[in-house]
């Protein structure tokens, strides 16, 4: 089962696209209109509602007078929280009894206005946010919805800021063109995206790799999508994620790297990450194990193990690359990808010799394993000076978890 959480500001088109999704085979469940059900006339919610605010929140008819309860509710953070505490665990089980009748291979949208605000996004496989400046949002609610000015700007202020609503998106859906431009994207994701991740995920296969490595500029965006990827692994995982972090160059500012996100989930022992509950959580997640990768090559020098072992996940979505490296806290290979991803932030000498070599070894046309493996060497070479770094600086490894909420 792939699941999707759908959010969107008030009034960016948020149904448009949950809609066109159910159309395309999605099972979606609205959070809405779940919202509505636990408060039915002769419902437990409602009896705790009227409980709690009294009979004013009653129509004539007895089912609850939702705007009345908004006035109570609305700027009132103590009583919106005493409202969220009876409603939200009904709310929840009703969504897993939904979840649980999707079946196995479903695409299940699970459609949540206040997704980013709860800090939902890791429960999900994806984040799609429909987007529309707030501008555009107000006019539709003024026009569409006949909200007076005052209460339209109220309503798009009491929500996420655009900017945050960016940083929980793995997709973001701009919602500013025509309908018809619009559902072609939507299109676009469902047949694209959407659809080859649920078969990888159902299958437990990784994404297909691009056959020649390239290069890309220095993305932005970086930091953010192995933040939202962390968050998800170690909900997946909890606890046995002792240490969860974001390395290799795209956690660099300003170096040039393959389009691929390299995490660093850190165990307490290997045997953690052999079990079949840990596998089969990443698994699920979209994060298969790739059995063949079962060791770095070592940066040894006297004393130090010849063998570094590690387990190694890929990743299903097939529109991004993750490779997550597990090791144990504190082994050699755990400490020195810490310790490599420091030197090249703090020795810009270091980045400019780095991407230099990274530039010529692009040229030879190479496949994945073929460019990891030509990089050697230069690792081998750098090993002396960013020990000789550490001892300078006197580094030591943080313990951390990254994108953990």
């Amino acid at each position: 089962m792939l699941t999707i959480g759908l959010t969107g500001g008030i009034g960016s088109g948020k149904s448009t696209v949950s809609a066109r999704l159910a159309e395309r085979g999605a099972v979606v469940i609205d959070a809405d209109k779940i919202a509505r059900e636990v408060v039915e006339p002769g419902t437990a919610g409602l009896a705790a509602v009227v409980a709690r605010f009294g009979s004013t929140v009653l129509g004539p008819e007895g089912a609850l007078d939702r705007p009345a309860l908004g006035r109570l509710v609305f700027g009132d953070e103590g009583a919106r929280g005493d409202l969220e505490g009876l409603l939200h665990p009904l709310i929840r089980d009703r969504t897993r009894e939904l979840l649980a009748d999707a079946g196995r291979e479903a695409i299940v949208v699970h459609d949540v206005p206040l997704l980013v605000e709860k800090h939902m996004g890791a429960d999900y496989h994806l984040v799609v946010v429909v987007g529309a400046d707030e501008g555009t949002r107000h006019a539709r609610l003024v026009r569409d919805r006949g909200m007076s000015d005052a209460d339209a700007w109220a309503r798009i202020r009491a929500q996420a800021s655009d900017e945050e609503r960016r940083a929980a998106a793995d997709v973001w859906l701009p919602n500013e063109g025509s309908v018809e431009e619009f559902l072609a994207a939507v299109d676009r994701l469902w047949d694209e995206r959407l659809v080859p991740y649920e078969d990888n995920l159902r299958a437990g296969l990784r994404r297909t790799r691009e056959p020649v490595i390239t290069l890309h500029e220095p993305d932005p965006t970086w930091p953010q999508q192995a933040a939202r990827i962390l968050a998800r692994i170690g909900h997946a995982v909890g606890e046995r994620a002792v240490t969860l972090d974001h390395i290799g160059s795209t956690s660099v500012p300003g170096l040039v790297a393959k389009d691929v996100i390299d995490l660093q989930l850190g165990v307490a022992s290997l045997e953690d990450a052999d079990e079949a509950t840990f596998v089969q959580a990443l698994t699920a997640a979209g994060y298969p194990r790739v059995g063949h990768v079962a060791q770095d090559n070592p940066k040894a020098a006297d004393g130090e193990p010849q063998v570094w072992p590690k387990r190694f996940h890929g990743n299903s979505d097939p529109a991004v690359a993750v490779h997550l490296h597990v090791r144990e806290v504190d082994s050699p290979g755990w400490r020195w990808a810490l310790l490599f991803r420091d030197w090249l932030i703090d020795d810009a000498a270091a980045r400019s010799d780095y991407e230099d070599a990274k530039r010529q070894i692009e040229a030879k046309g190479l496949s994945m394993e073929q460019y990891a493996q030509d990089k050697e060497p230069w690792f081998d070479e750098a090993h002396e000076r960013v020990e000789a770094w550490a001892q300078r600086t006197g580094w030591r490894p943080v313990r951390r978890r990254e994108g953990a909420t």
